[in-house]
């Protein structure tokens, strides 16, 4: 038998609250089977332990969850991976240049603050010497 895993066993291993699991259940990533009266018990199979995987680490490039969504099902086909590839490779370079220009941004700003640092000095030698005058 394939193994399995529950909700609080993802949890643990992914360091997530199991909202977050349920969530990314309601967002279609994961398809657990029910069990236990009323189908209140959730089980996940290793796939869904996969694609949890792949989802949390879609969030670290910086993907929506509708994209790392779009992404995952792509490779839940494998027939032929190259429009896999290509769309992740278009979803890369929009969050690469989305990053860039955040990183611009930053060093935009960056160089204000050391701008307004090296003025107030300037400001508060003036002001020391100018106290020590009078």
């Amino acid at each position: 038998m394939a193994n399995t895993y529950t909700i609080s066993d993802l949890a643990q291993e992914f360091d997530l609250t199991t909202r977050a699991i349920r969530f990314y259940e309601d967002m279609g990533l994961l398809e657990p089977e029910r069990s236990g009266p009323g189908g209140r018990n959730r089980v996940y199979s290793s796939r869904d332990r996969t694609r949890l995987k792949l989802t949390l680490r879609a969030k670290r490039l910086g993907l929506s969850l509708t994209e790392a969504k779009d992404l995952i099902d792509m490779y839940d086909s494998p027939r032929d991976t190259v429009p896999q590839l290509k769309k992740f490779l278009v979803v890369l370079a929009e969050h690469r240049q989305q990053l860039e220009s955040q990183l611009a941004d930053l060093e935009a700003t960056l160089d204000e603050v050391k701008t307004h640092e090296k003025e107030t000095r300037t400001l508060l030698t003036k002001a020391n010497k100018a106290a020590q005058l009078a």
